[in-house]
């Protein structure tokens, strides 16, 4: 089953500090919400897609995980040890139980179901209910990341046209960027992941896996460098990564790219 990009969790210190950044490159940004498990986060809503900047709020609300089980407070806590960025890449579920399926017939690593409701608070000070099943997934070669679909339980709450409206005019996802040394050696994970198979591009440089909603791009820091700018590469980074996204605008007035250095370990390109 082919899953579109459904959103990025980027894990950052302060948020109000990050999410004012956000806005003032002119997008909106929702008010703070909170998860029982002592993480918060502000949201950048596009089409069909979003952007969780996220921070742990509450350290002693964290769970550690058991066996077989994945603590999404624990994995940003540690990740936050070390940087600030993208700590985890979602993808749209329509089956919580059928991607499990699909990922253990893969042979990807699976965890126990995991199912959460909170308290959206929307634009006009009202609120209401949200609720999501997540299926995670991780990878050894892609360690400190964590990927998982996302099955949106009331998308007619969640997604909110006020929110939605930026006035840089983003819209769409178009790309996230995964630095890897070797491109090819995620093929498997990544595209099991989200049902889709790779694009071999260039000299073994970079892979492409196009889904329904976005691409993944894996590609070298030499290749980062090119697309994304110097910031993109870090060098005390030798692990694989998360570098940057790709947002496209209504005008291409806005185009420009702001360095990861920037924007808290992410870069972003506005097309």
């Amino acid at each position: 089953m082919a899953r579109g990009l459904d959103h990025i969790v980027v894990a950052v210190q302060d948020l109000d500090a990050v999410a004012e950044k956000w806005k003032a490159l002119g997008f909106t940004v929702t008010p703070e919400n909170r998860h029982p498990w002592g993480t918060a986060n502000r949201l950048i809503q596009l089409d069909g897609f979003f952007i969780e900047l996220l921070k742990v709020a509450d350290n002693s609300l964290i769970d550690e995980p058991g066996p077989h089980q994945f603590s999404f407070g624990a994995h940003n806590r540690e990740f936050l040890k070390t940087r600030e960025g993208g700590s985890m890449l979602v993808s749209q579920s329509l089956d919580p139980d059928a991607d499990r399926e699909d990922f253990k017939a893969l042979g990807l690593k699976t965890y126990e179901p995991f199912s959460f409701t909170r308290v959206a608070t929307f634009a006009d000070g009202s609120t209401g209910r949200v609720g999501f099943d997540l299926t995670y997934t991780t990878d050894n070669a892609l360690p400190g990341l964590a990927f998982f679909t996302c099955h949106n339980r009331y998308p007619e709450t969640f997604w909110n046209k006020a929110f939605q409206s930026h006035e840089n005019g983003a819209q769409q996802i178009k790309t996230i960027y995964i630095v890897s040394q070797t491109p090819a050696a995620h093929t498997e994970f990544l595209s099991g992941f989200v049902g889709v198979g790779a694009t071999p591009k260039g000299a073994e440089d970079s892979v492409e896996i196009t889904t329904p909603r976005g691409m993944i791009k894996v590609l070298t820091k030499e290749a980062a460098i090119n697309e994304l700018g110097e910031g993109a590469a870090p060098k005390d980074l030798s692990a694989p990564y998360i570098a940057g996204m790709e947002i496209s605008c209504a005008s291409d007035i806005m185009a420009k790219t702001i360095p990861a250095k920037d924007l808290n370990g992410l870069a972003l390109r506005l097309l």
